[in-house]
């Protein structure tokens, strides 16, 4: 259904649309409504939706932003990360249309949480689903375990749901984890079970790194991953690089800086500082994934994308972790990303970023600051910046 301005003129607008009931039920197939808007500067139109005392709205507006299609939502820069190592978050209902209200329509979750992908069907997120560490080994070892994940994970919602990647593993170091033997194989194995429907090309597999993996880092162009790892990530690189897949990376400026403040410029971290530095880099997220383009290149991958899997910083819990600072770098993060200029090595070019994370989780294990990555409370959902996720 494309509509154009002149088409809204009516009163009775909204018996174009679908009954609501039948929109959102289980037993019916979900329903895209895509319009056609030249301008829309004097119009908002909202309609909202009652599902089990929760609404849903789309809102279309100037100040909100309308894209037409699925296509266009593909290919905005912008995902957010849904962990749930929380008690207190909102019904995963909710959650989805709070994405969507917030123009954010790449997500990342972490397992395949069954209630997290039903309240997926239908809508337009573009999501990247995780192959928990701790069932890795399963799947390496027996191909029908990898048949059976993919049955019950992927094939069950599809085409329901947009698949864009299936992560094996997350932060996995060959250095002190043994599961490290096991990722290949699990994601050939995967890869495998993803043919036999042939869905190896819409979905791609990958795994997640983070900075650990290299032996140098600096200046970005010495990237290198450390010995230990070569054996490990050199074989992913080229089951990435045959399956043109893109290798995920946790990119981190606040752990980077937090570990060497003396040598490494609080601004420089936040995307404030002025001016390049000694080897041509303005801020330290750009000198970051440019150490692992780096890398990905002195192991025959120079034509591997790297999406950044995750990036954010803490609002509580350390000396640098302050709601002004996290809003500085998710604000400065989201346009860099955003503006198409890219990094010194591969310039001109969007970043797919996934800010980490969508809600604060007050059942983080570690550090004070794991449990305030959050860009929304997740009690009352009120958000604890003002952000523009995607233009």
């Amino acid at each position: 259904m494309n509509k154009t301005l002149n088409d809204f003129h009516s009163p009775n607008v909204f018996t174009m649309f679908p009954n609501p009931r039948e929109l959102y039920s289980k037993t019916f197939n979900p329903k895209v409504i895509s319009f056609d808007f030249p301008s829309f500067s004097l119009y908002n139109l909202t309609f909202k939706i009652c599902k089990e005392h929760l609404y849903s709205s789309l809102q279309l507006s100037k100040s909100c932003h309308v894209f037409p299609n699925r296509d266009t939502f593909e290919a905005q820069s912008i995902g957010a990360c849904y962990g749930q190592v929380a008690n207190n978050l909102p019904p995963v209902a909710f959650v989805i249309n709070m994405f969507e209200q917030n123009i954010i329509h790449k997500m990342r979750i972490y397992n395949p949480d069954q209630a997290t992908l039903e309240a997926s069907r239908g809508s337009l997120l573009s999501l990247v689903i995780g192959v928990p560490n701790e069932d890795i080994q399963s799947i390496a070892n027996d191909i029908s375990s990898a048949n059976n994940w993919v049955q019950n994970n992927i094939l069950k919602y599809t085409p329901g749901v947009n698949f864009r990647y299936i992560v094996v593993g997350n932060e996995i170091n060959p250095s002190n984890d043994p599961t490290s033997q096991f990722v290949l194989r699990a994601m050939q194995n995967i890869y495998s079970a993803l043919a036999s429907a042939n869905l190896q090309n819409q979905i791609k597999i990958s795994t997640a790194i983070n900075m650990g993996l290299l032996g140098s880092s600096y200046p970005p162009s010495a990237g290198a991953f450390s010995a230990s790892a070569i054996p490990y990530i050199t074989s992913i690189v080229g089951f990435l690089v045959n399956t043109e897949a893109p290798l995920l990376a946790n990119v981190h400026p606040y752990f980077a800086y937090i570990g060497d403040p003396q040598n490494i410029p609080l601004d420089f971290a936040l995307f404030k500082q002025q001016g390049n530095n000694a080897v041509g880099y303005q801020n330290l997220f750009d000198a970051q994934l440019d150490s692992v383009y780096a890398a990905l290149e002195k192991v025959g991958g120079s034509s591997v994308k790297i999406v950044v899997s995750e990036s954010g910083w803490p609002s509580a819990g350390g000396d640098v972790a302050t709601i002004e600072n996290a809003r500085t770098y998710y604000s400065n993060l989201i346009n860099h990303a955003n503006s198409g200029n890219g990094t010194p090595l591969r310039p001109g070019q969007a970043i797919e970023t996934y800010l980490f994370a969508m809600f604060d989780e007050n059942q983080k294990p570690g550090a004070a600051t794991e449990q305030h990555f959050g860009l929304f409370n997740p009690v009352g959902t009120s958000p604890k910046y003002i952000l523009s996720f995607n233009k």
